[in-house]
């Protein structure tokens, strides 16, 4: 035990009302807990990713591929979620594990069943505990698709001098874009360390035009594909009523909220709304939706006349707006973007998206639905972002592999 197992301990005791509210498995694997696997075939390198939820699981479905060509790759999540979508994208090609808590001993357990050649993490998640051991056993680690945000950063300069010599031990940190690149290097990374590579989410998102069950879901809800449809994907506190208000007369509109645990609050903020969990479609002439289940947000995006991206409008940080636009939808986003700067700040550029006010929202959706040719226009400029934008996941590719050939 370490100085930095004492605090993380205490830590957990003061937390412990917080964290335990929330239904957590493998505790085994969370202490370091799993079997050893097998050595690569071949004399094959090891490259261990660590992707802690699903949005940063979902940005490796480029790589991943690019580094199984040289390398045996495993993917580790931290959250029940990242890992369920883990084992779904690459359960049939790499080894999927559950992450440690970061006490010492936790992760001298999990990297002596790992044995990873390289250690990309994923956007940020450099815990001091993990970072130090693998530099203690040669193993280069480093930042990939790195994102420090304007609210994490505020975070993490109130303990700098405690994390600074983390970050000055990384190997690099190729970062999304330059305002990340500043943060990072504030926080100890050194400048020739350090390159802005642009975010894989782009190269993640899938322009197409058809999504199977799509229409099975607007028959399953009583959706009219004869009527405009309104989609406000991730939604937050306080939004659906906002866009109940907001939405044209004779308009429809489905709300998913991001949080299993709003749905309620959501359902009662739109007045007869019929609820996926219903089980049967509403009664004809029905206007407002409900998408209280996981995982069919897409399928409702590809029935949308206009697109509405969530936690967008509120104190909260914005969501990521490329799904609905690599499906073609003319999309609208609020002004509290924080967490998504850059991306959005590309869609502005290209004029592939609106961004507007709560007290603008219903004007911008009458002005769109009323407008197929803007809507169009809209959805064409905001694919060409998308495909412009592309190309991180090669850049992230050469670096790691880089590391395994001693030259990064």
């Amino acid at each position: 035990m370490n100085l930095l197992d004492a605090i993380y301990g205490l830590a957990a005791g003061v937390l412990y009302p917080v964290w335990s509210r929330k239904t957590r498995g493998g505790w085994a694997e969370r202490f370091g807990n799993l079997p050893a696997l097998p050595t690569p075939a071949g004399g094959r390198p090891r490259l261990l990713l660590h992707a802690v939820s699903v949005g940063e699981t979902n940005a490796l479905r480029h790589l991943v591929p690019l580094l199984g060509e040289r390398a045996d790759v495993v993917i580790s999540a931290g959250t029940d979620t990242g890992l369920a979508r883990a084992r779904d994208l690459y359960g049939s090609s790499c080894s999927v594990v559950r992450y440690p808590l970061d006490f010492s001993r936790s992760v001298r357990r999990f990297l002596d069943a790992v044995r990873p050649d390289a250690v990309g993490l994923v956007e940020l998640e450099v815990w001091p505990n993990f970072v130090g051991e693998c530099v203690a056993r040669g193993i280069p680690v480093g930042v990939i698709n790195g994102r420090l945000s304007e609210r994490s950063f505020r975070g993490y300069r109130m303990i700098r001098p405690f994390m600074r010599h983390s970050f000055k031990r990384l190997r690099f940190a190729a970062v999304q874009d330059e305002s990340y690149r500043e943060r990072f290097l504030a926080m100890g990374v050194a400048p020739d360390r350090c390159a802005v590579t642009g975010s894989m989410k782009w190269d993640s998102a899938s322009i197409t035009d058809e999504i199977s069950g799509a229409d099975d879901l607007a028959i399953a809800m009583g959706i009219d594909r004869s009527r405009p449809l309104v989609v406000a994907g991730s939604t937050g506190p306080g939004e659906e009523q906002l866009l109940h208000a907001a939405c044209p007369r004779g308009v429809q509109l489905l709300c998913a909220p991001r949080k299993v645990e709003r749905f309620e609050e959501a359902a009662a903020a739109l007045p007869g709304c019929v609820r996926r969990t219903a089980g049967s479609p509403g009664a004809n002439g029905s206007d407002r939706f409900l998408l209280d289940t996981i995982g069919e947000l897409r399928k409702a995006y590809a029935l949308a006349t206009v697109v509405v991206v969530g936690r967008s409008f509120g104190s909260q940080y914005g969501s990521d707006p490329i799904e609905p636009i690599g499906l073609g939808k003319a999309t609208v986003i609020g002004p509290s973007v924080s967490d998504f700067t850059s991306i959005v700040a590309a869609f502005v550029r290209e004029g592939g998206i609106v961004q507007a006010g709560a007290e603008s929202l219903g004007s911008v959706l009458l002005r769109l639905l009323g407008s197929e040719g803007e809507r169009r226009e809209l959805a064409e400029r905001g694919r060409a972002c998308i495909r412009g934008q592309q190309g991180a996941s090669g850049r992230n590719a050469r670096i790691m592999l880089g590391w395994l050939e001693g030259r990064g």
